[in-house]
């Protein structure tokens, strides 16, 4: 059970939870900052083998799902095992989905069991169907240790994870036990991570970024994790501190509350973090440079998706090149551009990411439509980013196929007006979006909250952004916002607003009246 820098990890997820409790038992595996005892190596293995053997004995078929219904904590982490460790198919639930989308999520998926935590059981009851049963490891003593688990093989189905539709129901992700660890090693791969070293997770483990970058990362690289329920800008250099962390994989809005924060690391906490990462979605170069100015640490930008078990790309850790504005380079994994043909283009011109390799997932649950359309010729991927990659390998992303803002005929991504409206320090979150104009079929707009007694105005806003993109692409109108609310899936389907790597949110502070648009996370 070794990682190598050239083939994908062998085996299944059971086989490296046995190989790290006989190689690496006492070393510390997953550290809690919610007043949990930490795991080590050991002791996790022994915790999930019996909750897979309660699992089983509840008469629970290989490959069924099994939903996860918990927060970021210690019983996220043995359940999450626990069910990949027996056989199952573990159906993580996004909890901030809304209840419309987490009960279309538990009965799409047909699972029979639901692992739940106490502050879980009133949202559950919402939205469960008669035919589902929890379990609440709290009260389930003691648990099966006897039971005859499921065979398992490395093509066997491990996750399903469900994903924002922009024109329909979520798609539930499926990917297997190779799959899965594969999402893990490709981060491995890109950070050089090594028993050394320690990641801070902060981002829900019901993200994929969450549950492949740092659970499984720290799985196949035999280091550790540190978890904490959340995210908090007050707490997090302290949390560094605390838990001794070398990395940490965060998301631009992130990065951005860190930087206009108060608190900074200590000059201990900075000389031990190798780097951070970002993910997720664009970062402005702005926002980095400026990060990396106060903070004396680089910021690593990558680039994945739900499909691939999180990163396809990355950017180099220092000595080596990173290019700011760039997610970075294939690591692996294979990426390339296509035309609109579908076919593989050469460097510098401007056509779909797609991406095929080991980390790739197997289909859409229950939708051979969307996943036939989903792959290309030669078992591409396509994302749906629109980009082009350098003479170097290095990909840029410049909007999403069917979200671009089209004013006048021409196309406008997103992310350019983004970058613009965060090159202002006092500007903490950023969202352009589109608005119906009889004039020009569509018009610019954003939404942007500032820091605490910001003077910006949206004059000068306009003058940045004419200054940076001219003024077709610039927002037509600003709107000065306390939050920018986002509810993930919560809002209809068939949203008509469409654009940027997205997550749902509902406004009702534009104009007096409820309007949906999509922001860029």
């Amino acid at each position: 059970m070794r990682v190598s820098a050239d083939t994908p990890p062998e085996g299944t997820v059971r086989d490296w939870l046995d190989h790290r409790a006989r190689l690496q038992g006492d070393r510390a595996a997953y550290l809690f900052f919610d007043g949990h005892d930490a795991l080590n190596w050991r002791d996790l293995r022994d915790q999930v083998r019996k909750i897979a053997g309660h699992l089983t004995a509840s008469g629970i078929a290989k490959g069924e799902s099994v939903a996860i219904m918990l927060p970021n904590g210690r019983d996220v982490i043995t359940s999450l095992f626990g069910a990949l460790y027996g056989g199952f198919r573990a159906t993580i639930i996004n909890l901030v989905a809304g209840d419309e989308a987490i009960g279309y999520a538990l009965a799409h998926c047909e699972a029979r069991f639901a692992i739940a935590g106490p502050e879980q059981q009133e949202q559950f009851a919402k939205v469960k169907s008669g035919r589902l049963s929890i379990i609440d490891l709290q009260k389930t003593v003691p648990l099966h240790e006897g039971a005859i688990l499921h065979d398992l093989i490395p093509q066997d189905q491990a996750l399903l994870m469900y994903t924002s539709g922009t024109t329909g129901r979520p798609k539930g992700v499926v990917h297997t036990h190779a799959s899965l660890l594969a999402g893990g090693w490709t981060t491995a791969l890109a950070h050089a991570l090594s028993e050394q070293d320690r990641g801070l997770c902060v981002l829900p483990i019901y993200h994929i970024n969450g549950l492949c970058v740092t659970v499984m990362g720290a799985l196949v690289s035999s280091g550790s994790l540190a978890i904490a329920p959340k995210f908090s800008a007050g707490q997090f250099w302290d949390q560094c501190s605390e838990a001794k962390i070398t990395w940490y994989s965060v998301v631009p809005t992130i990065i951005s509350h860190l930087l206009h924060g108060d608190t900074d690391p200590t000059a201990e906490t900075r000389d031990r973090i190798r780097f951070g990462r970002s993910a997720s979605s664009a970062l402005a170069p702005d926002v980095q440079t400026a990060f990396e100015t106060r903070f004396g640490m680089p910021i690593v930008e990558t680039m994945g998706l739900t499909e691939t078990a999180a990163q396809i790309l990355s950017n180099p850790l220092p000595p080596g090149t990173r290019k700011i504005g760039s997610p970075g380079r294939a690591f692996g994994n294979e990426v390339c551009i296509l035309s609109p043909e579908l076919t593989t283009m050469p460097p510098n011109q401007q056509g779909e990411i797609a991406v095929r390799g080991p980390n790739v997932m197997v289909e859409y649950l229950k939708n051979p439509k969307a996943t036939t359309e989903t792959f290309a010729q030669d078992g591409w991927l396509r994302t749906g980013d629109l980009g082009h990659v350098d003479e170097d390998g290095y990909f840029f992303i410049t909007g999403r196929l069917k979200e671009l803002i089209i004013k006048g005929g021409e196309n406008i991504a997103p992310r350019e007006i983004d970058e613009a409206l965060y090159s202002h320090a006092d500007v903490i979150e950023a969202a352009a979006f589109a608005r119906p104009c009889k004039i020009y079929g569509e018009r610019v707009e954003a939404a942007v909250r500032v820091r605490d007694g910001s003077a910006l105005t949206a004059k000068v806003i306009s003058k940045i952004c004419i200054k940076k993109l001219g003024k077709l692409k610039s927002p037509d109108r600003v709107h000065f916002l306390d939050e920018l609310p986002y509810c993930p899936l919560s809002i209809p389907w068939n949203a008509p607003v469409q654009f940027g790597r997205v997550r749902f949110f509902k406004c009702e502070s534009l104009d007096g009246f409820a309007e949906e648009v999509l922001m860029t996370l």
